[in-house]
């Protein structure tokens, strides 16, 4: 397919996705190079094997796999019509994404009740990075709940239409992408010893 034919409309819709999936893009290429580094401290003398990842994490990891079907129904609502259904589901997704920080934050403070710090004598490698992992994704995931807010007032106001759903399309897209991340992430610093 030509990307230079079609309508100005058809353009744009190319324009937005192919920007948004440059910017998963390079957050892929973020999240490989802080794992790579995770992957190659494990090698460190001072790397601690025995550490367990809190349990609000894996909590977590269930809600945001929830809002990621709650999306995809709220989708599927504008496709059918169903406008106030859509708009019910975007909001539970919303408040899905506001309890998964929630729950990343005790998982947080999970770990500074068992002794590890992000920083200071007290802390190690692994933790650190644990930290930060997590704390980057959470960093990207309110981004996609600036998103999801801008795509549920966009809902509210009728703009989306089976159709016309490219805000609702590229918005859902990216929390997608959030969810999957996640999902990787935990995967990876739970068999990553």
């Amino acid at each position: 397919m030509d990307l230079t034919q079609g309508t100005i409309e058809e353009k744009n819709k190319r324009a937005k996705k192919m920007m948004l999936w440059f910017g998963i893009a390079s957050l892929i290429m973020g999240f490989a190079g802080w794992t790579s580094a995770y992957i190659v401290s494990s090698k460190r003398e001072d790397w601690v094997s025995d550490l367990e990842l809190p349990q609000a994490f894996f909590i977590s990891t269930l809600v945001i796999a929830l809002s990621s079907l709650t999306y995809i129904l709220a989708k599927r609502s504008v496709s059918r019509n169903s406008q106030k259904q859509a708009t019910l589901f975007l909001l539970v997704t919303l408040a899905l994404g506001a309890t998964f920080i929630i729950l990343q934050f005790k998982g947080f403070s999970q770990m500074l009740a068992n002794g590890y710090y992000f920083t200071g004598p007290t802390s190690n490698i692994k933790m650190s990075y644990v930290f930060l992992i997590a704390a980057v994704h959470i960093v990207h995931l309110v981004a996609g709940i600036i998103s999801l807010l801008v795509v549920l007032v966009q809902q509210m106001r009728g703009k989306y239409v089976k159709g016309n759903m490219l805000g609702l399309e590229l918005g859902a897209t990216f929390w997608h992408f959030l969810d999957f991340l996640w999902v990787y992430l935990i995967l990876f610093m739970y068999f990553v010893k």
